[in-house]
């Protein structure tokens, strides 16, 4: 089991201070931590190659395969304002045209 001193000098590490509830809770947690921790390091893992991922799958998107895009009639129709098929927007920076 973690002691109280561990869970200070983890908290001063981390530059963190906390009150006589949370050392408490805190020493219980990571205690916890740590048994789950031990349980893992005794499972018998010889047969098993190490991975970098819990998934198997490297590409999961859709190719990326070129198309025709919309006619700019279509993309411009709910435009508030446009001008030579092109979106007319204000100015966004002062000085700059």
């Amino acid at each position: 089991m973690i002691d109280r001193e561990t869970v200070l000098n983890v908290a001063k590490l981390a530059k963190l201070s906390f009150g006589e509830e949370e050392i408490e809770l805190f020493q219980s947690q990571l205690s916890n931590i740590l048994e789950h921790i031990q349980v893992l390091q005794e499972a018998d893992v010889s047969g098993v190659s190490p991975t970098a991922h819990a998934s198997r799958l490297t590409n999961v998107t859709r190719p990326d395969n070129p198309r025709p895009s919309y006619p700019p009639e279509v993309m411009l129709a709910n435009a508030p304002e446009q001008e030579d098929n092109c979106l007319k927007v204000n100015v966004v920076l002062e000085g700059e045209h």
